[in-house]
């Protein structure tokens, strides 16, 4: 039902109940075809639509605040926001995205942090892999989350501490039986072929949102395309003793001047991470979202809305980004400037939008194979599960042409 003279205010400050299932209150109004506003930089990015009585009734429901208010109150805070002084801007959602999470259908030691999010915030998704990817199901969705994934064939590097663990050689059974069965010798060939389907994806107008181990290992595995840089336990063979000079930084999305780590024995792929070289301890590491133009540059304003703009960082397979080797079109949106990391990034290929985010989970600082998965009904108001919820409508925004 709904009343001519009066709208529903969903406010994102810190007067908000529960930040996270608002994201789901946003995504539930476009779905019933409603439309509904995303307020940029109005208190912490709101959400206001046409009262409905049934959209008031859901949010009760799933214990999001909302405010009823007057029509002239509406055009009161659009008239506030329209100001060309104001770092304030609407953006209308309009389509229901259609998302899909690249994850495998084993059961591995770790949770996924956007699952939990989409989970909590009661927001539907598909669960698709490399059968799926490498069969051309991609072009039916608009959004595409990659997490804990180690696109260059080498098993996350977990060979040295885990080697000997059930989950391990299982997880190196399944990926190998599967490679075999799309026809491929070797799993980092058929990875290979995940990651290629996956570029074309955002070449052709997707949106990639992609954390913890997955943005390096992609963009390496783009770099060392047609080079072996696994070694002999991952795939059989040695890896080539020249692969460090062959790589082609030129097809990676972000990453550029990196070098590989090669030792089976070390837990990481590259030095693009930071998580070994890092000096910052869990009391002082915090992360600072940039604030950009609304009106003018109303995408990283999307990606950055929340009720803070000091994060506390948390670390993953992957934590943050060395910005040394941050390709120097890409658009940095968070950092720890002190430490000389990039966290948050974000760039365009194509039609497509992708976007980095380093870490493993928000509310988890140093999350260890086996550990149980958040319980996100005590971080109802997470600002780094915000972030993830942002790119998740994303897709869902009426988009007006960049400016700059």
């Amino acid at each position: 039902m709904q009343c001519p003279a009066a709208y529903l205010l969903i406010p994102m400050d810190n007067t908000q109940k529960n930040h996270l299932k608002a994201y789901g209150i946003a995504y539930w109004i476009i779905k019933h075809d409603a439309e509904v506003s995303w307020l940029l930089n109005y208190r912490g990015g709101s959400f206001m639509c046409t009262y409905i009585k049934e959209v008031e009734a859901e949010c009760s429901i799933r214990g999001v605040s909302c405010q009823v208010i007057a029509d002239v109150q509406a055009s009161a805070i659009l008239q506030e926001i329209a100001d060309p002084q104001a770092n304030m801007d609407e953006v209308k959602l309009v389509k229901v995205p259609k998302i899909a999470v690249y994850s495998p259908k084993n059961k591995l030691p770790w949770d996924d942090a956007v699952t939990l999010a989409l989970t909590y915030a009661e927001i539907p998704y598909d669960v698709i892999y490399d059968e799926e990817v490498i069969n051309g199901v991609l072009p039916l969705y608009d959004w595409l989350h990659m997490h804990h994934e180690d696109f260059t064939g080498q098993y996350g590097k977990f060979w040295q501490a885990f080697k000997n663990a059930a989950w391990y050689r299982e997880d190196v059974r399944l990926s190998e039986e599967n490679a075999h069965k799309l026809s491929f010798q070797k799993v980092s060939q058929c990875k290979l072929a995940v990651v290629q389907k996956i570029r074309e994806f955002v070449m052709g107008g997707g949106y990639l949102f992609s954390m913890c181990s997955a943005p390096d290992s992609y963009d390496v595995a783009l770099s060392a395309n047609g080079i072996d840089i696994c070694d002999v336990m991952f795939d059989g063979d040695p890896a080539d003793p020249a692969a460090q000079q062959k790589l082609n930084f030129a097809d990676c999305f972000a990453f550029t001047g990196f070098h590989l780590i090669t030792s089976p024995n070390v837990y990481e792929i590259s030095d693009i991470d930071v998580s070994d070289t890092r000096r910052v301890s869990k009391d002082d590491d915090f992360f600072t979202l940039f604030e950009f133009s609304a009106k003018w540059d109303p995408v990283p304003t999307m990606l950055c809305q929340d009720h803070e703009q000091i994060i506390h960082g948390f670390m993953g397979q992957t934590t943050a980004f060395n910005k040394k080797f941050v390709k120097p079109e890409v658009l940095v949106m968070a950092e720890n400037k002190a430490a000389g990391e990039a966290r948050y990034i974000h760039g365009e290929l194509g039609k497509g939008t992708w976007t980095y985010l380093g870490g493993h989970d928000p509310e988890d600082y140093q999350h260890m194979v086996g550990d149980p998965p958040t319980d996100l009904n005590l971080h109802p108001n997470s600002p780094g599960y915000r972030l993830i919820l942002n790119n998740v409508l994303f897709p869902a925004a009426k988009k007006k042409k960049q400016k700059t």
